[in-house]
């Protein structure tokens, strides 16, 4: 039996998959009346709904009319109700890339992630925004980095703790040059997120009160956010040597997950006691 090696191509692709999301929304929950003989809105609605012109839709469907604009495709996503991953997809389909991020402030984690934390028992690891807000944390941070839980919400932020702390910088046994990868790699991120213009403000604010931040911050430097190497020199567990790796949180593109990892046993040994100790204490034990 011979096998067909043809190729469905793009228009086909992204036709196939505006009629099927097409087909699943139900008429009546947009106020939609009449008999229908196929199921969901019509071609026409759609276009309606999306502001645009339905001969031009309905070529969309039948894999002709050439590649829409960004902004139409926005408005086809919207009329369909699509999800961001599916907003992603027809990106994908249509311009082969994906739409600009959409920034949105991010809220808090799930308790999945909260777990995955806690699963890295002697490598502090947290979970930050693009903005850099700290807004999860293992136990194995709090006792080598910091204790975010003992700070009001509005002061979890590393770039308020690096620069606006003494007892963070303290522990940097190469502060300066710490900070100025921080600053550059903070950059790479709020554009990457598209929050840019949700950075303005905390930006003017940091270089009013930290002329070190201003420095960096205009230099225009960038450095990749994704692995490093970090030493500190910790009130109780000494000389620290860490590598550092981020990853993306997958479906949350404005969440990044940051792992540090001793390079020596001894010192994991170390964490790990000190962890103990402090949860022995804790209120509840």
């Amino acid at each position: 039996m011979q096998t067909d090696t043809r190729q469905i191509s793009p228009a086909g692709t992204l036709a196939a998959f505006l009629r099927d999301r097409r087909t699943r929304l139900d008429p009546a929950a947009f106020g939609f009346s009449g008999r229908r003989r196929t199921p969901g809105l019509r071609r026409e609605e759609v276009a309606q709904r999306a502001n645009i012109s339905p001969t031009w839709y309905t070529w969309l469907e039948q894999g002709r009319g050439g590649a829409p604009s960004a902004d139409v495709l926005d408005r086809i996503a919207g009329s369909l109700m699509l999800t961001d991953l599916e907003r992603e997809h027809l990106f994908i389909l249509a311009l082969g890339r994906p739409p600009e991020m959409r920034y949105r402030p991010a809220q808090g984690v799930s308790p999945r992630l909260q777990r995955l934390l806690e699963s890295f028992d002697a490598c502090p690891a947290f979970i930050k925004t693009a903005t850099w807000d700290v807004l999860a944390w293992n136990r194995a941070a709090a006792v080598v980095l910091t204790d975010y839980g003992t700070l009001p919400p509005d002061q979890r932020n590393i770039l308020r703790l690096v620069f606006g702390n003494p007892a963070i910088r303290a522990k940097q046994k190469d502060w300066e040059g710490m900070a100025r990868h921080l600053v550059g790699a903070f950059r790479v991120d709020a554009a990457r997120a598209g929050a840019v213009k949700e950075i303005a403000d905390f930006v003017d604010e940091l270089c009013r009160t930290s002329t070190e931040f201003a420095r960096f911050w205009n230099e225009n430097d960038v450095y990749a956010p994704s692995e490093g190497f970090k030493r500190l020199q910790h009130p109780e567990l000494g000389s620290v040597e860490m590598e550092y790796s981020a990853f993306a949180v997958d479906g949350r593109p404005d969440l990044g997950l940051l792992v540090y990892n001793p390079l020596d046993e001894q010192v994991k040994e170390r964490i790990r006691a000190l962890v103990g100790r402090r949860t022995a204490v804790a209120p509840g034990g």
